[in-house]
C-alpha cells in the first residue's frame, strides 16, 4: 500500500517554514507603520498551525529515503501546496483579492513565472510587495535543488545527463538535497546581496533595490512598480542583465568555482551557447532598432540586451513595450522565450542543453544519410549520448509542444483571442511572464482574464516549472502500480 506519510511530513515542514517566513513582511509593515501587518499575522497563524499539524500527524511515518513514487509526488506537491498558503496574505490583506487571483499570483511567484494580476503596485503596502518578491526568491532556490537533485534522479527530460556531476556519491535523496541546498544557499544569498547593493549604489531606492534583487536573482520578474523595470531605465538595465545571466547559469558550476575549479564553467558548452545566443540576438536587435526604428546605438543596445536577457532567462521584466518596435522583434521575443537558460539554474522554459542534444542527434542522422556505412553517435561535451537520454529529450520536446497546443486551445475555449491564448500558454508553460497583445503584453497584466483562464494558466505554470513529465507521470495508472 502506498505510504503518504513521508511525503506529507516533508510538505508539513515546508508549509511550517513558509508560515514562519511571513514574519519578514509583517515586520516591514510594522516598521512602516501602515497598519497592514494584521493580515500577515493571521496568514502566518493559519499556515504555521496547519504545517505543524501535518508534520506531527505524519512523524511516525518518516523513513531514511523516499521511493520513486514518493519522490515524484513530493516534487509536485511542493509547488501545489505552498501556493495554497502563499495566497492567504493577498486574500486577507490590502488587495482583498479573490482566491483565484491570489492563487494565480502565488503560483506565479513560487514558479518564478512573473505574470501578475495586480496593478497599483507603487501604492501596495511594502509587506505585500515584499511577499511577492520573497515567494519568487524561495521558488528560485527551490527549483535549483529540484533541478540538481530530483529531476536527474527521476530521469526527467534528459536531466539525467547531469546526474552526480558535482557530487561523488548519490546518497539518500533528502540528505543529498540538504547538502546541495546548503551550498547553493550561500551562493544564492551572495548573488542577491551583491545585486541589491549594486542597484542601491546606482540610485535605486532601498526597498526597490531589495525587491528587485530578490526577483532578478530568482529570474522571477515581479516588480514593486507598475512600470516594471521601465521605472529604472539607464545603467541599472545593464546591472539587471548581468545578474539575470549569472542567475541563469548552472549553479553546480558556482559550487565548483567556490571549490577552486574555474575550468568547468569556462568549458561548459551550455554556458557558451547561452551567452553567444544572447549576444547574437542583442546585436541583431540593436541593428534593427538603429536602422528600422531610428534609435541611437547605446540606447538600442541597452534595451536590446536587457529585454533579450529578461525573456530568454524567463525573468519577464519589461523596460519598454517592445511590441511597438515592429513585428520582427515581437516574433523574435516569442521564440526566444521558448529557448530558456541553462539546466540547474533559476531560469525556465526548454533549456539550452536540450536544443544542443537535439541538434547533435539531427547532425548524426544527417551524417548517416550520406555515409550509411559509417558509425556515428551523437556526443555532448565529448561524451556519447545514450539512447535513454535522447529518448527522454525527444519525449520532452513532443510533450512540451503538445501541451502548448492543448493549453492554447483550452484558453481559446474560454473566450480569449488567438494571440492572447497562444502567447499566454507559452508564457505560463515556459514560466516566462508577459505574453503578447494588448491584454497580457509587456505593458499589461493578467487581471482581466476570466477565472477559467487563470486556473488553466496556474496549472500550466506548475507543469512547466517541473519539466512536464514530473507532473504528468502522476496521472498514469502504470506509475502507481509500479
Amino acid at each position: 500500500m502506498f505510504d503518504l506519510r513521508p511525503v506529507v511530513y516533508v510538505l508539513g515542514l515546508l508549509v511550517l517554514a513558509l508560515g514562519a517566513t511571513m514574519i519578514v513582511p509583517l515586520a516591514f509593515d510594522l516598521a512602516a507603520g501602515n497598519g497592514h501587518w494584521g493580515p500577515f499575522a493571521e496568514a502566518m497563524a493559519i499556515t504555521t498551525v496547519t504545517g505543524l499539524l501535518l508534520t506531527l500527524a505524519c512523524a511516525n511515518g518518516v523513513s531514511e529515503g523516499l521511493s520513486i513514487q514518493q519522490t515524484f509526488l513530493l516534487t509536485t506537491g511542493v509547488w501545489l501546496v505552498l501556493p495554497i498558503f502563499g495566497a492567504l496574505p493577498f486574500v486577507l490583506g490590502a488587495t482583498e483579492a479573490r482566491y483565484v487571483d491570489a492563487f494565480f499570483e502565488a503560483m506565479s511567484g513560487l514558479t518564478t513565472t512573473g505574470a501578475t494580476v495586480f496593478s497599483g503596485l507603487d501604492d501596495l503596502p511594502v509587506g505585500l510587495n515584499l511577499w511577492r518578491g520573497l515567494m519568487q526568491w524561495f521558488g528560485g532556490i527551490g527549483i535549483i535543488v529540484v533541478a540538481m537533485v530530483f529531476l536527474p534522479e527521476l530521469r526527467v527530460g534528459g536531466m539525467q545527463i547531469f546526474r552526480s556531476e558535482a557530487f561523488d556519491t548519490m546518497g539518500k535523496i533528502l540528505p543529498r538535497a540538504t547538502e546541495i541546498a546548503a551550498r547553493i544557499s550561500v551562493i544564492y544569498l551572495g548573488l542577491t546581496v551583491a545585486c541589491a547593493l549594486t542597484y542601491a549604489a546606482l540610485g535605486m531606492p532601498g526597498f526597490d533595490a531589495l525587491m528587485h534583487a530578490l526577483t532578478t536573482v530568482s529570474t522571477g520578474g515581479f516588480s514593486s512598480r507598475d512600470a516594471s523595470f521601465g521605472a529604472f531605465q539607464g545603467p541599472m538595465e545593464y546591472v539587471a542583465a548581468v545578474f539575470m545571466i549569472l542567475a541563469s547559469l548552472p549553479f553546480v558550476r558556482y559550487i565548483q568555482l567556490v571549490a577552486g575549479t574555474a575550468r568547468p564553467i569556462l568549458r561548459d558548452s551550455q554556458v557558451r551557447a547561452y551567452i553567444v545566443t544572447i549576444l547574437l540576438l542583442t546585436v541583431f536587435l540593436t541593428l534593427y532598432r538603429v536602422f528600422a526604428n531610428d534609435d541611437h546605438w547605446e540606447h538600442g543596445f541597452r534595451e536590446g540586451i536587457f529585454n533579450v536577457t529578461s525573456i530568454i532567462s524567463g525573468t519577464g521584466y519589461a523596460s519598454v513595450d517592445y511590441q511597438l518596435w515592429g513585428p520582427v522583434p515581437v516574433v523574435i521575443f516569442f521564440f526566444v522565450g521558448l529557448i530558456g537558460g541553462c539546466a540547474g539554474s533559476t531560469s525556465c522554459s526548454i533549456k539550452v542543453f536540450r536544443y544542443q542534444l537535439l541538434f547533435a542527434s539531427i547532425a548524426t542522422q544527417v551524417r548517416r544519410l550520406y555515409a550509411p556505412h559509417g558509425v556515428f553517435e551523437p556526443r555532448y561535451e565529448g561524451r556519447p549520448i545514450s539512447e535513454e537520454i535522447l529518448s527522454s529529450v525527444m519525449a520532452f520536446f513532443v510533450l512540451f509542444f503538445v501541451s502548448l497546443g492543448i493549453v492554447s486551445v483550452a484558453l481559446g475555449l474560454t473566450g480569449l483571442d488567438f494571440i492572447t491564448s497562444v502567447s499566454g500558454a507559452a508564457a505560463a508553460l515556459g514560466n516566462i511572464g508577459p505574453g503578447l497583445g494588448d491584454i497580457i503584453g509587456p505593458s499589461g497584466n493578467f487581471a482581466s482574464l476570466n477565472d477559467a483562464a487563470k486556473w488553466i494558466l496556474s496549472l500550466a505554470m506548475l507543469v512547466g516549472r517541473l519539466e512536464l513529465m514530473a507532473v504528468f507521470v502522476l496521472f498514469t495508472t502504470a506509475f502507481w502500480r509500479t
